[in-house]
């Protein structure tokens, strides 16, 4: 279960984590069309970046996933379980082979025993927590010691709906953020920079950043 510590947030804004639209997710997005805020050149520079980083095989969880997981094409992993508030969303996606409504602001512990996941996967996500500390610790209770999340974002977000720090940030203080999060939920090791699209995409306009954390190997 998540353990919440009251250092958790401490320096923050005690509104900086709030939303413009505080109803539950699940109704929210129960009326909203599915779309995503990447262009198709950010959606495959995500998947570049799985090619690379993402283990070929081994248990998988994409973390608020929606339609599209963005995996490399011929990867066999045992198992992708999927964690989004909409069912419909991912029934959508053809990459999981397990699927998790669960609203991870409302209930940030994760249906994983501990050091049972070999990579975990969050695109797009991390704006639209308000209680990010307790997701990632959650993350890297599940993740086996060493193993990685790989999270990323474009410099797009749904304004209802993302927390009120992360849109008063530039994308370089967005990145910072993230770090201090992560190293808050007891990752170790980091890698960040930004990715790009295969060179055939010469359309692609939205900037992906991307984090790779993991898991220390000792506690």
């Amino acid at each position: 279960m998540s353990d919440t510590s009251p250092d958790d947030l401490q320096g923050f804004h005690p509104r900086a984590f709030a939303r413009a639209n505080e109803e539950p997710d699940a109704l929210f997005y129960a009326r909203t069309a599915d779309f995503s805020h990447m262009d198709v050149g950010a959606r495959a520079a995500v998947t570049a970046l799985y090619q690379t980083a993402l283990p070929a095989s081994g248990a998988v969880c994409d973390l608020m996933c929606g339609t599209a997981s963005h995996f490399p094409p011929g990867v066999s992993h045992a198992a992708v379980t999927g964690i989004d508030v909409s069912l419909r969303a991912m029934e959508a996606n053809p990459a999981l082979t397990e699927r998790v409504v669960q609203d991870l602001n409302a209930n940030p512990a994760l249906p994983f025993p501990d050091d049972s996941l070999d990579a975990v996967t969050l695109c797009d996500g991390l704006a639209y927590l308000t209680r990010p500390v307790e997701v990632l610790r959650e993350v890297a209770r599940v993740l086996r010691p060493g193993a990685p999340l790989l999270l990323s974002f474009s410099d797009n977000v749904h304004p209802a709906k993302a927390v009120a720090l992360w849109q008063a940030l530039d994308p370089a203080d967005r990145v910072r953020l993230t770090s201090v999060l992560l190293a808050r939920a007891g990752f170790g090791e980091m890698d960040s920079g930004d990715v790009v699209p295969p060179e055939d995409l010469p359309a692609w306009t939205d900037a992906v950043h991307a984090i790779i954390a993991r898991k220390p190997l000792q506690a």
